[in-house]
């Protein structure tokens, strides 16, 4: 959140929330085990990750993200459907959760020179466009190379699997640059998370 090299405790802190709803956002077809189609979770860590670079900044939200990641390769019960341990690597969707750190990144570099609607809206979109493209041509690879691949097996099969999350996706990317800018607007901007920037909010 801040340009200089240290995080306060209030960074830390919120850092630290965002892991949590990274967990809940993977979990959420523990209660709803109808949104498993195709053998996808339709999870909601795109809309988190989005959410965590628009909201801490590119640096912290990275390690944000990070930490998520490591939790659950140490065996935490963090990733869809409760999964977690390192044997997730080899999980055709695992390259989905490498991309929150990437989306994290680059969501929250877009808006740290100037954070208006517009770039909000964009950086939210592309952070997502990303999320998918990687994770679809890993799930690929993974099926290719390690994994079983199922029967009639193809590039296309992927994205006709992906075309089911996609819509809500699109959505809640749209709806975290919405949340986002008006979070920023109406209390990160005069608060002290933002009191060592210097960046214009329109």
């Amino acid at each position: 959140m801040q340009n200089n090299k240290r995080f306060t405790a209030l960074d830390l802190t919120i850092g630290s929330i965002f892991v949590a709803l990274m967990a809940v956002g993977a979990n959420i077809t523990s209660i709803a085990p109808f949104m498993v189609i195709g053998g996808v979770p339709i999870t909601l860590q795109t809309a988190f990750a989005i959410l965590a670079g628009l909201i801490l900044g590119s640096r912290l939200s990275v390690i944000s993200m990070s930490v998520y990641m490591l939790l659950g390769l140490a065996g935490a019960p963090i990733f869809a459907q409760f999964k977690g341990g390192v044997s997730t690597l080899l999980s055709p969707t695992f390259g989905f959760i490498v991309s929150f750190i990437l989306i994290a990144y680059v969501a929250g570099k877009l808006v740290e020179k100037k954070r208006s609607f517009p770039i909000y809206i964009t950086a939210s979109l592309i952070a997502m466009t990303i999320n998918y493209l990687f994770g679809a041509n890993w799930m690929y690879a993974a099926y290719l190379l390690w994994f079983d691949a199922p029967e009639g097996f193809s590039y296309k099969l992927i994205w006709y699997w992906l075309a089911v999350p996609l819509p809500k996706d699109i959505l809640l990317a749209i709806g975290a640059g919405i949340f986002a800018h008006r979070l920023e607007k109406s209390f990160i901007s005069k608060s002290i998370i933002r009191n060592q920037q210097n960046i214009k909010v329109g």
